[in-house]
């Protein structure tokens, strides 16, 4: 049963790692402020306080999920190099990222495609996308550093529902053809020399 407690500062934040754990664990049909709050051991009032709906509560989720990628590309050195090489530095750091607790990534996924079916959704997701782009755009252009974000997501899916090993090789190689001018040899055409 929940405890009471007269002054909690970090309880919001305790609800959203509740609801963020219960996603995990049951998918997000398992959610419900009666779940999250028998998970964060908090009475089911204060759910509904700091959350008036479940949509509330998932945009919340997945803006603190959606943190774990930006954050890597955030605090790495070597992609604020300018001259370090972009597509090898994107493809190390997706590498890690999915290297990482897989049941994390596979959550960020997840609570990423809700909004397909949850608009309230689409906006956090879209800010995910944006905020990306915006790192990205500081080493090229913001159109091409959205075909790679466009790319990175697809390489992640495919590892994801295919159970099958990232290809980190393969990653840097289609990273750099996006990246290359469409006028130099082996923009296009070429096969890739691995593939996932």
């Amino acid at each position: 049963m929940a405890r009471e407690r007269r002054y909690d500062p970090d309880r919001r934040r305790r609800i959203i790692d509740a609801a963020i754990r219960v996603v995990g664990r049951s998918g997000i049909a398992g959610l419900s402020h009666r779940t999250v709050a028998a998970e964060a051991d908090v009475p089911l009032g204060s759910t509904t306080y700091h959350f008036g709906s479940l949509d509330e509560l998932l945009t919340a989720a997945l803006r603190q999920a959606n943190e774990g990628f930006g954050a890597a590309l955030r605090e790495s050195g070597a992609l604020a190099d300018p001259d370090a090489p972009l597509p090898d530095e994107l493809a190390r750091l997706t590498g890690e990222w999915l290297r990482g607790e897989r049941t994390g990534v596979e959550l960020e996924y997840e609570l990423y495609l809700a909004a397909l079916r949850r608009p309230a959704l689409r906006p956090v997701a879209a800010e995910w996308t944006d905020g990306v782009v915006e790192i990205l755009s500081r080493r090229t252009d913001p159109v091409t550093a959205r075909a790679l974000v466009a790319l990175t997501d697809g390489i992640c899916l495919q590892v994801l529902l295919t159970d099958t090993p990232y290809d980190e090789e393969y990653a840097r190689e289609m990273l750099g053809r996006v990246l290359r001018d469409p006028g130099q040899p082996g923009a296009a055409g070429a096969e890739p020399s691995t593939g996932t």
